[in-house]
């Protein structure tokens, strides 16, 4: 049984409840470990889309993260969306604080194509986050944003993984959900070589917070101690049976079903 693991989730609030920090923390207390948060920006949301961001002051991300890190402690930290430039400089200064195993979602765009992250920004987690990284998991679109590489096919992704382990992440997950074909394929690559997770591609509209429920319950396995490749191949499960039985809620992109281990598997 993995031990308590403490996850510091940065990242912003969806009022939907079905991505950000609301699925993150739903995410890691389902899979048995705790999790703390420092809110990065208020979204106005649902699953028709984003219609407001409030953004954080800076000061008030850093004191969040700070006053969690000082007194409860991490063993893991998951960022998330992160809004701009000024936000992913002070992140990067957290986490090099913080000395935990980093998670970093390159969240750039919420499933209704609202834009999370200014352009501006692209570079500085090109710069400053991804060195930080013990795993990013970017889609195919944050790949091609990241590398500048077109990322059309699995070999694609391939190549894009490549070139994001030698701008310094130690290891990252290519999601390959926009990656078409009747088969979904992730490729969890690291300078030691890859791990491919495939499986049937799910026909539903209710994926909103695929990513960053799967790189919380990547953070939450590496928080309790287990492999990378463990914690992955955990995540990857947990990620595949929510979107199977996403309770259908909304008119849009609906939520999955984050409690499902305490129904089972429908």
């Amino acid at each position: 049984m993995p031990h308590l693991g403490r996850v510091l989730i940065i990242a912003g609030s969806d009022s939907g409840g079905g991505a950000g920090v609301q699925a993150d923390i739903k995410t890691v207390t389902i899979l048995g470990g705790y999790a703390a948060s420092a809110i990065t920006a208020v979204t106005v949301q649902n699953t028709l889309g984003v219609s407001s961001v409030h953004p954080i002051p800076p000061e008030i991300i850093a004191a969040q993260a700070r006053a969690v890190l000082s007194d409860i402690g991490a063993d893991a930290i998951k960022t998330g969306m992160l809004g701009d430039a000024a936000t992913v400089a002070l992140v990067a200064e957290l986490l090099d604080e913080a000395k935990v195993p980093a998670v970093i979602d390159p969240v750039m765009v919420a499933k209704g194509g609202a834009s999370l992250l200014a352009a501006e920004a692209v570079a500085a987690v090109r710069g400053l986050l991804i060195p930080c990284a013990a795993l990013l998991t970017p889609n195919a679109p944050e790949a091609e944003a990241l590398t500048g590489l077109t990322v059309e096919t699995t070999d694609d992704l391939r190549r894009a993984g490549e070139a994001l382990l030698k701008a310094g992440a130690q290891a990252v997950l290519m999601k390959g959900g926009h990656v078409a074909g009747d088969r979904l394929v992730d490729v969890l690559m690291t300078p030691e070589g890859e791990t491919a997770f495939e499986g049937p591609r799910i026909a539903t509209r209710h994926t909103h917070g695929t990513g960053c429920t799967l790189a919380s319950a990547c953070a939450a396995g590496l928080a309790q101690g287990l492999s990378l490749t463990q914690a992955v191949a955990r995540a990857w499960d947990y990620v595949h049976c929510a979107i199977e039985t996403a309770p259908g809620l909304g008119a849009g992109h609906g939520p999955l079903d984050h409690g499902w281990p305490l129904r089972g598997r429908r």
